[in-house]
């Protein structure tokens, strides 16, 4: 379902909880846990999500709630599409945003909508940036598939969970180092713009979120012949994080273990190292010496 909004309705203030409220009164809307609906309520991170954009023209907004984000990029930008899920939001977004007609609503699940089409028909192709305040239980789906498409993005502006912020953003051989790690690092450069506690959100989450920022790469951080392979590698190297390099790898490539061995130490890797002590760079290594042998 594709809507527009009207023009001419006042500016209500959306960051208040009595606002919030009294819109819940009027629609009859109750929060659904299984949608991770939080709704921010501090304008000051709504600006620091709008300015770490760096929106030239267009954006593109996922997860809208009851419009709280969307109106600050409605404000600061030539046109925002944004795409919500519940349906039941629809009637309330067109109430709250009806003063903007620079807004487009996608009434669609954002994993199954096809983004690129959404782009080129709505923005001429051109790169557009991203902000949302994601939903946990689907952050990470929804930025791998930002990412993997590998669409006409500049940056990606997303309000998580703090530990996967965290873990997004982290360097090698720390707790938080992980196989999402690396995908973010080889598409994007991130860093964290804000720390968010629970309480600035109606209703509060259990846990503190964080800003981050990823700003996509021209070019993928590190060179590899296959990125296929470079993904395997990774995804290897970490299913079973206590077990070293070469027994995750020799699990998971049709390779003789003495073999991996012998390729990691030739290429000056220890087969006793662990996936999280590993940088890009040498998963790039690993998977294009790999890829030799596997051809």
């Amino acid at each position: 379902m594709y809507l527009i909004c009207m023009k001419g309705y006042y500016n209500m203030d959306l960051t208040s909880p009595r606002t919030i409220r009294n819109i819940q009164e009027q629609f009859g809307f109750t929060f659904k846990k299984g949608l991770g609906q939080n709704f921010l309520t501090a304008r000051n991170i709504l600006e620091e999500i709008v300015d770490a954009a760096e929106i030239e023209s267009g954006v593109i907004e996922v997860g809208p709630g009851f419009g709280v984000l969307t109106s600050e990029l409605a404000q600061n930008s030539d046109k925002v599409v944004t795409i919500e899920i519940d349906e039941r939001l629809i009637d309330v977004l067109d109430y709250t945003l009806a003063e903007y007609d620079n807004v487009k609503i996608i009434n669609e699940d954002i994993l199954k909508l096809d983004l690129k089409k959404v782009i080129d028909d709505e923005f001429n192709g051109e790169k557009v940036s991203i902000a949302a305040n994601l939903p946990y239980y689907i952050t990470t789906p929804i930025i791998t598939k930002l990412l993997e498409e590998k669409l006409p993005i500049k940056n990606i502006v997303v309000m998580v969970q703090k530990e996967v912020a965290e873990r997004m953003s982290a360097k090698p051989s720390t707790k938080d180092y992980g196989a999402i790690t690396v995908l973010c690092q080889y598409y994007t450069e991130p860093s964290i713009v804000a720390n968010v506690p629970a309480s600035l959100f109606v209703p509060p989450p259990k846990v503190d979120s964080a800003v981050l920022k990823l700003k996509v790469l021209d070019k993928p951080s590190v060179e590899v012949k296959d990125e296929g392979v470079f993904f395997r590698v990774v995804k290897a190297a970490f299913s079973q994080r206590r077990k070293t390099l070469l027994n995750c790898l020799s699990a998971n490539f049709p390779i003789p273990k003495d073999e991996i061995s012998t390729l990691l130490e030739s290429i000056g890797i220890a087969p006793s190292r662990r996936g999280e002590t590993l940088s890009l760079e040498e998963f790039a290594n690993i998977a294009d010496t790999l890829l030799q042998k596997i051809k």
